[in-house]
């Protein structure tokens, strides 16, 4: 599988995002999958990377060029793709992924996870969105996202597109056991 990460790049966060993210790299590549991600050398995405080049694994970064100017790309890639903007970079991140995983992230990470769940909910994307809800970052936006259907802005089918899970271990068993989107995403995408 080709796994999508969305992460942050903030050095400053608890040690255990850094653990999990590691842990999360190494456990893509021990069951020999593939990661793309941001194409960062900090925070979470540098962690997701080097746990995953630790154990071989296959690891391709998608970077804008303007973040390589300001050499933030990871130099332990042997792809690190360059594209022109975030825009670029968010479609490129996305496109042919088996599955997506957000770790903990700032806006960035959240805009990225929200493009995809959007995506899906429009009938666009199929694939399984797992989030890793590392020190309980994720029970917020849960709740959130739980009210947003309770106040009718999505169905209730809506709150099957992704999943969280609290641990990294729990993340491909979770990939794994989630069926397709379903193909008439768009016949309920709207409310009515």
């Amino acid at each position: 599988m080709r796994i999508c990460v969305y992460a942050a790049s903030s050095a400053q966060v608890h040690p255990e995002f850094q653990i999990a993210a590691f842990t999360m790299g190494e456990q893509i590549a021990l069951a020999g999958h593939s990661l793309v991600y941001g194409g960062g050398s900090t925070g979470l995405m540098g962690a997701v990377a080097d746990g995953a080049l630790k154990h071989g694994g296959k690891v391709i970064g998608i970077l804008p060029k303007f973040m390589a100017d300001l050499e933030w790309g990871h130099p332990g890639l042997a792809q690190l793709q360059l594209v022109e903007d975030m825009r670029e970079r968010k479609h490129r991140l996305l496109t042919d992924s088996d599955a997506v995983i957000a770790l903990p992230g700032g806006c960035g990470t959240l805009e990225e996870l929200f493009e995809a769940i959007t995506l899906k909910r429009l009938g666009i994307y199929f694939n399984p969105i797992v989030l890793l809800n590392t020190r309980n970052f994720y029970a917020p936006l849960q709740l959130f996202m739980d009210q947003v259907i309770v106040e009718k802005f999505m169905n209730p089918e809506h709150i099957a597109m992704w999943s969280l899970e609290e641990t990294p271990a729990d993340v491909l068993p979770r990939i794994l056991a989630t069926p397709k989107w379903r193909e008439d995403a768009r016949d309920y995408a709207v409310v009515r």
